[in-house]
């Protein structure tokens, strides 16, 4: 028997299996339309957007809903494996009423306040219907302008009958109550969430992420959503982001500006983060030098091993990145000395760690010159099993090195983060 009220902001995340107990998904929004003539008695429930394995979201009617609890959800198991895609006329519950603002009536008197929950209950018809919305009235200006302070403000339980303004997009909504609802995700499924929503929904939330976030959540997004978010940023602020970005990410996304708007970005990053980008900028995005970041792992000869298993330890490094270890001569930054050789971690994590990095270096691993078309750089990963390959010029100094998802980003249809070539449509 489903529970008769549940509140969405404790279903976000929630397993959804199948009649045999077999996990379908998670659920992450609740699909809502706001109008229509039976309005009266609440906005009424049309589906569920569910991530699958793949960090795929479809869409599964509510009428393939058998039981919605508070720890679980159960459909029929009958799921259209096709990509949500937001019609018109719907609403998605966490990604847009979330931090709406609205007009609570009060007698004669009438009090703004911000939604930070809603409540759905299940009608004898069977329908599910949106009836009480959870709301903090007064809330401070910097909240309402999307920034994350602590919360002021009487907090009361209304019936959706007596709020005005939840169909209607007002002033720009903060985010606080919608990246609660997500705070469990990672940068790729906050991507995921962030791309369902609308232009002015997404950018509402870029405003409220701190720049860390959003430099990770860019580095996953589609090209048109991350280029309109970084033209929607304060100049100082976009130029703070891409220096937060990893190299090649913030290359590509440069690549994609006006050469002025690239310069006055450049201009206001730091020297050294803005020398790496026009170093990149110089070489073309299909070649070695286009895919390869220039923030590999570098130590020198004498680093010992239990160094490098320190270095290579640090959560913000990309698995793939941290895959391999270049050793190499001064200077240690990227353009370096001489490359001497690599180190795979397996290899690290079979020797004693007190010994030098440079007694067991991989000579047979060769670096590709930046000119190196993409065939050759992928052809060359595949040869020797590789996830990381350095990138050296002609006096041998490591300039940088590509790694496999960068490779894959580009080999791949453009659209391969919406679902692939024929697979990105309305649900049915």
């Amino acid at each position: 028997m489903s529970t008769p009220r549940v509140f969405v902001a404790r279903l976000n995340g929630l397993s959804v299996f199948d009649p045999l107990g077999d996990e379908v998904g998670r659920l992450r929004d609740v699909v809502v339309t706001l109008g229509g003539r039976a309005a009266a008695q609440g906005p009424r429930v049309i589906g569920l957007v569910v991530e699958v394995p793949g960090r795929r979201r479809l869409f599964v009617p509510i009428t393939r809903v058998t039981s919605i609890d508070v720890g679980q959800v159960i459909t029929t198991g009958l799921v259209n494996m096709r990509r949500f895609e937001q019609r018109a006329g719907e609403t998605l519950v966490v990604g847009e009423l979330f931090d709406r603002q609205v007009t609570l009536a009060d007698g004669d008197e009438r009090h703004p306040a911000v939604v930070e929950d809603i409540a759905m209950d299940r009608q004898r018809s069977g329908d599910w219907r949106l009836t009480k919305l959870f709301v903090r009235r007064g809330r401070d200006e910097q909240a309402r302008r999307g920034l994350l302070r602590r919360r002021r403000g009487e907090t009361l339980l209304v019936d959706i009958q007596v709020v005005d303004g939840l169909a209607e997009q007002g002033p720009p909504q903060a985010a606080t109550a919608l990246l609660e609802a997500y705070e469990d995700l990672k940068p790729q499924d906050l991507a995921e969430a962030i791309h369902e929503l609308s232009v002015r929904r997404r950018t509402e939330v870029a405003d409220a992420l701190d720049d860390e976030t959003l430099a990770d959540v860019l580095e996953e997004l589609p090209d048109d959503d991350r280029l309109e978010i970084l033209t929607h940023l304060p100049t100082e602020r976009a130029a703070d982001v891409l220096e937060a970005m990893q190299p090649d990410d913030a290359t590509d996304l440069l690549s994609d500006l006006p050469e002025d708007v690239q310069e006055q970005l450049l201009q206001l990053m730091e020297p050294d983060e803005a020398a790496d980008l026009r170093r990149l900028l110089t070489y073309d995005e299909n070649t070695a030098g286009g895919l390869m970041t220039t923030e590999p792992v570098i130590l020198g000869p004498d680093a010992s091993i239990a160094e490098a298993l320190a270095l290579v330890r640090r959560e913000e490094l990309h698995p793939a990145t941290a895959s391999l270890i270049y050793v190499t001569r001064p200077p240690h930054e990227t353009p370096t000395g001489r490359l001497l050789g690599s180190i795979h971690i397996q290899r690290l994590l079979r020797e004693a760690p007190h010994q030098p990095v440079g007694s067991v270096l991989d000579t047979d691993i060769d670096p590709v010159p930046p000119e190196a078309s993409l065939g050759t750089v992928t052809r060359a990963l595949a040869a020797d099993n590789l996830v990381a390959l350095p990138v050296a010029d002609a006096e041998g100094r490591l300039l940088g090195a590509v790694t496999v998802d960068d490779v894959l980003d580009h080999i791949l249809p453009d659209d391969w983060r919406e679902g692939g070539t024929g697979e990105v449509g309305s649900h049915v």
